[in-house]
């Protein structure tokens, strides 16, 4: 039996909500992103401007990115554009955005001290950040992360948009620390990011700093189809045409 948890405000614009994807459509993911991985772009570790190699293995929809830009064509692989970013992975991530961010979703306190449940405020901030009917994600990342793999405290910040990032989760739990936008450091709060959760963050949130420091290996459901391992999705505004 699933238990389905109510969604959780993190930071002002970043929502945890446990449990999103069903096993069907976690099935449908990891199905696209093995056909992905294999090309045009295949999946690769991206090597850093000074040399360092990513422990993640990323492949691209819709826009190639490389540190740190996006491009049509994957220069610093093949030379071949990505895959298309097809138009049921814009509707899925409107849809999450609709309910992460919707007026009828509940938010629990963060802070570990309440678990008094309220209304969202999406009014308080850019209707258009927030509006699902208005997000036109053009672009995901997918990274898989083996037991050994982590990724540093960074900023999604090579988007000519400020529209919220949409994050999937699916295969091995993970370690997620959510910070701020000032600093890698303190304050952050961490977050365990289970099969088949969705995190959003957008406004105020937008540019925080966030990492994954560890994964749990054998965490996740082999019925996924994903026997180990964690992928991660994210969908993006580039603001490029």
């Amino acid at each position: 039996m699933v238990i389905s948890l109510p969604p959780r405000e993190i930071a002002p614009g970043a929502v945890h909500v446990p449990g999103w994807l069903t096993l069907d459509e976690q099935r449908h993911l990891v199905d696209a992103c093995r056909a992905w991985a294999q090309g045009p772009v295949p999946i690769r570790h991206t090597v850093l401007p000074r040399g360092g190699v990513m422990s993640v293995q990323t492949v691209c929809v819709g826009w190639h990115w490389q540190p740190y830009r996006y491009t049509r064509l994957a220069h610093d692989v093949n030379g071949r554009q990505v895959a298309d970013f097809p138009g049921w992975l814009a509707d899925l991530g409107r849809r999450a955005l609709s309910d992460a961010y919707g007026p009828a979703a509940r938010a629990e306190s963060a802070d570990g001290g309440s678990t008094t449940s309220r209304p969202y405020e999406p009014g308080a901030y850019e209707l258009d950040v927030y509006d699902p009917d208005v997000y036109d994600p053009d672009t995901a990342l997918i990274n898989f992360y083996d037991g050994e793999a982590k990724m540093g405290m960074h900023q999604d910040k090579d988007e000519k948009s400020d529209a919220p990032v949409v994050s999937l989760s699916i295969g091995d739990a993970c370690l997620f620390r959510f910070g701020n936008p000032e600093t890698r450091g303190r304050p952050y709060t961490d977050v365990r990011l289970a099969s088949g959760d969705l995190f959003v963050f957008g406004g105020p949130s937008r540019f925080a700093y966030h990492g994954v420091p560890k994964v749990y290996p054998g965490t996740g459901d082999p019925a996924t189809g994903l026997t180990s391992g964690r992928l991660n999705l994210t969908m993006r505004v580039t603001g490029l045409r």
